[in-house]
């Protein structure tokens, strides 16, 4: 795993450094000047999208839970999934060993977030799915007699059969009894064994048995996957500010198909980390056919991680310092026994 994502990132690397020097980063740089400080106050809009999937989250909670306190989880699970090589899984292992210690338990955390990761699934089709019409309607793809009409609307057809799909087996995923054991397997796979796992991924039945209860309250799960859609929208008013700081406006039909677009080039193509090299080029590719510049769709990239890295680090060093500070809590406990 290690191997691959090494090799991930230098070809995400070498990718990313190809288009900013097939551009020039002159040119980039003197986009994302236009913007200047305000790229600053995208730090604070983030919370936005992060609070309505952290109040989606709480409904799959089968215990009581602040929103406060797990916004702040929520922060790091972010951080580590985006900013550091864990394949998109290890900061969802990291908010369930944060989680469990607020009280609710280990089993009840890993219930909660194994559910949820496999809601985002969903969620995150359906946002696919919404951001290709919005694309196909704005290129006028929906006109007869176009080649790019014919690429477009197969790529709708892809996502409709893609949505069904996987529609269809997270509901067989859901009913089946085991449903923890395979994800089980997956992880360890993921983080290069079972013995770099939380100790809850040791109670399989129990865990299966909260997952299962969990999974039976329908509504609950519908309300949660709304509000995980809804902030996937809301992330789009990222986009929608930075193209227009940076001087070319769009609507916000355009901002859902670049961000959902790229957010689900990142999601699938989970290997490399950050994304790098992926979301700058799913960001260029579609912008080229909204008609949006190849150093603006840089500079946006540029602006999102500029956002990412002043959002996601002071989440690491509190994760850090929590860390620590449990650690110096065992050893006093210990040196007192």
């Amino acid at each position: 795993m290690k191997t691959s994502a090494r090799i991930a990132l230098l070809a995400g690397l070498a990718l990313a450094i190809a288009l900013v020097a097939r551009e020039g980063g002159t040119a980039v740089l003197a986009a994302l000047e236009q913007a200047g400080w305000r790229l600053l106050l995208l730090v604070p809009l983030h919370a936005l999208p992060l609070l309505l999937d952290v109040l989606g989250w709480r409904l799959l909670i089968a215990a009581p839970s602040r929103v406060p306190a797990l916004f702040a989880i929520a922060t790091v699970r972010e951080a580590v999934n985006r900013l550091l090589p864990v394949a998109n899984i290890g900061g969802d292992i990291v908010g369930i060993r944060l989680l469990a210690r607020r009280g609710p338990g280990a089993v009840v955390a890993a219930a909660s977030v194994i559910v949820e990761m496999l809601l985002t699934v969903f969620s995150q089709v359906v946002f696919l799915l919404l951001g290709l019409a919005c694309l196909l309607a704005l290129t006028g793809a929906l006109h007869a007699g176009s080649g790019r009409a014919g690429g477009l609307a197969l790529g709708l057809g892809l996502a409709l059969g893609l949505t069904a799909l996987l529609g269809g087996l997270l509901a067989a995923l859901l009913r089946r009894a085991s449903v923890f054991s395979g994800i089980e397997r997956v992880a360890a796979r993921l983080v290069g064994g079972r013995q770099r796992l939380p100790e809850i991924f040791a109670d399989s039945p129990r865990l299966d048995a909260a997952i299962r209860c969990l999974c039976a309250r329908q509504v609950r799960l519908a309300l949660a996957a709304g509000w995980q859609l809804l902030g996937l929208v809301a992330g789009t008013l990222e986009t929608w500010l930075v193209l227009r700081w940076l001087g070319h406006p769009v609507g916000i039909a355009a901002s859902v198909a670049l961000e959902s677009l790229t957010q689900a080039a990142r999601t699938f193509i989970f290997l490399v980390p950050a994304g790098i090299g992926v979301q700058e080029a799913g960001l260029v590719g579609i912008g080229y056919l909204l008609g949006i510049g190849s150093e603006l769709a840089l500079a946006l990239s540029l602006a999102k991680r500029l956002r990412e890295i002043l959002f996601g680090l002071p989440a690491l060093l509190a994760w850090y310092w929590m860390e620590e500070s449990r650690g110096l809590d065992h050893v006093r406990n210990r040196s007192q026994c």
